[in-house]
């Protein structure tokens, strides 16, 4: 069967043929018929068997048949494309755009992650086919950018991924909006209960396709496991990344900061990887998609809801550095290798931790996975080797995102800590206790009260801040004999800099040595106090 047996219009095809694609798959050929009849369609069929054609290509089809609005009315929302991940929504708008090429058809994607602005500005130049993501579709439904009252077809796309991240009240919220006449497509790749239940509540008499079950993914994939350690797990993980045929990979972590560390640890022995995940911003994710996707980038470090949706062909090898909880997201993994025919390798590190996982992954596919005995060598590396990773260090123009190079946190010493060379004020103090070298306690947000020089001190702001061993004036200025002049009681009062000061202190003077011309009650800036006056200045505007 080719695909223009199925009856799609010439400018589909067309645009089919240039993509080249001359043959559909089996979900294609069962699904596309079923949605160009209207019928609604449940469709159970793993990643990678094409089932975003089989939706795409007949939508296309019929949008076209019924031809653009008229003039003056404007585009209205006629399908509503419903995705777990920002990624699978891109690679979803990426198929529409290319279907649709030879068409006056226009589709947008919105997700969460980024600005809404231009998101809002292409709703409101008007879209004929919207893909979006759960959480940004609510917001700007909300907010009054989405209207689904012309809504004509609804699909819901990795129904049970939806489930899994917690994206159910959200899709309720949805299903609340839409039109009660309508066409919907519903895609899972596994049908647990709580899928099957919202199936039952979206549906209506639906068409049901079934496509390659859950075990016969994995009977196309050579896969083996190795039992080591976790604490060794990085190091053979190099070992094998550095084999002859290990052109394109991705390693599966099971957390975000695993992946970062992975990531991490992959570049002492010289390989660049990159990690995606939630953390991440959008636009770093997709630069580092772009890469690994033209080649620029061989290992791809990557979480199971970051690598949702991610459409790569020719990849060699997958890498469950850490095992799932779910059996199902294992065969979620290895379908990203071994697609359209082409060999493909899964290769599971199990640590005694995770052979509870093992075995729930061996009983849903029902096959035993081979121990793989025959391991690569440690890597040893050589000064060539050393000298590259101190180059794979530095960031470069294709890096500059510094996804998968992190360098560690500046260290800020204290002023105990950097020497007094005169190169500016500390980035931070240690509180000192009173009573020993330089110990003038001032407010934190006043300068000091100005005081005579210390004996044997010399030079301008010399008499700024306690004076050691002075005499203390009389009491009569309200100051304890015990007290130095020009110091204020340390109770209640924190340690601080003098504003305005850009010296550092002497031990042994008592006091901060101020600047020519600083301000902040320097001595320096005011000049030598007046002959015969006794005690500190008193403040303006008292008497």
């Amino acid at each position: 069967m080719s695909f223009s047996d199925l009856g799609l219009s010439e400018p589909i095809l067309r645009a089919v043929t240039s993509e080249g694609y001359e043959n559909p798959t089996p979900i294609q050929a069962q699904s596309i018929p079923h949605v160009m009849a209207g019928r609604d369609l449940l469709g159970c069929a793993q990643t990678g068997t094409g089932k975003t054609a089989a939706f795409a290509l007949p939508i296309l089809h019929r949008l076209t048949a019924e031809g653009n609005p008229a003039p003056g009315s404007g585009r209205k929302i006629r399908v509503l494309v419903l995705a777990p991940t920002r990624e699978l929504a891109l690679q979803i708008s990426e198929s529409f755009s290319s279907y649709g090429r030879n068409t006056p058809l226009r589709n947008t994607v919105i997700f969460g992650g980024v600005g809404q602005g231009n998101q809002v500005k292409a709703l409101q130049r008007g879209v004929d086919v919207l893909i979006a993501t759960p959480g940004r579709l609510n917001d700007l439904m909300e907010q009054g950018y989405i209207n689904l009252a012309q809504l004509q077809i609804f699909v819901l796309d990795e129904a049970d991924r939806m489930l899994d991240i917690g994206f159910l009240p959200d899709i309720r919220r949805v299903m609340a909006k839409l039109p009660k006449v309508r066409q919907t497509l519903f895609f899972s790749a596994t049908m647990p209960p709580e899928v099957r239940k919202l199936a039952d509540d979206l549906l209506h008499q639906p068409a049901k396709v079934e496509i390659a079950p859950v075990k016969a993914t994995a009977d196309l994939i050579d896969q083996s496991v190795v039992h080591i350690p976790k604490a060794k797990k990085t190091r053979l993980l190099a070992a094998f990344l550095r084999q002859p045929g290990v052109d394109r990979s991705i390693v599966f972590a099971r957390t975000k900061h695993g992946a970062d560390r992975i990531a991490l640890q992959l570049l002492r022995y010289g390989i660049r990887a990159e990690a995606i995940h939630g953390n991440k911003s959008q636009n770093a994710r997709q630069r580092t998609l772009d890469r690994f996707r033209i080649g620029k980038l061989r290992v791809l470090l990557a979480t199971d809801l970051a690598a949702r949706g991610i459409d790569v062909d020719n990849i060699t090898h997958v890498f469950n550095f850490d095992l799932p909880h779910e059996p199902e997201t294992y065969v979620h993994r290895i379908g990203r290798t071994g697609r359209a025919g082409s060999a493909g390798k899964a290769i599971a590190f199990c640590d005694p931790a995770e052979r509870s996982m093992l075995k729930g992954i061996e009983r849903l596919t029902r096959k035993s996975i081979p121990v793989l005995e025959e391991l690569p060598e440690p890597p040893v590396l050589s000064e060539e080797e050393l000298a590259l990773i101190d180059e794979l260090a530095k960031p470069d123009e294709d890096f500059a995102d510094g996804s998968a190079i992190r360098r560690p946190a500046r260290h800020r010493s204290t002023t105990e800590e950097r020497p007094d060379d005169g190169g500016g004020p500390p980035r931070r103090r240690k509180r000192r206790r009173p009573g020993g070298p330089g110990q003038g306690i001032h407010s934190a947000h006043r300068p000091p009260r100005e005081g005579r020089p210390a004996e044997g001190a010399t030079g301008p702001g010399a008499g700024a801040g306690a004076a050691p061993g002075r005499p203390a004036h009389a009491a009569s200025h309200g100051r304890p004999a015990g007290r130095p002049q020009g110091s204020r009681p340390s109770a209640g009062h924190s340690q601080g800099r003098p504003q305005g000061s850009s010296g550092r202190d002497q031990s042994g003077g008592g006091h901060w040595q101020g600047a020519p011309g600083a301000g902040g009650g320097s001595s320096a800036a005011r000049g030598p106090r007046r002959p015969g006056r006794k005690g500190p200045r008193r403040p303006r505007g008292r008497s």
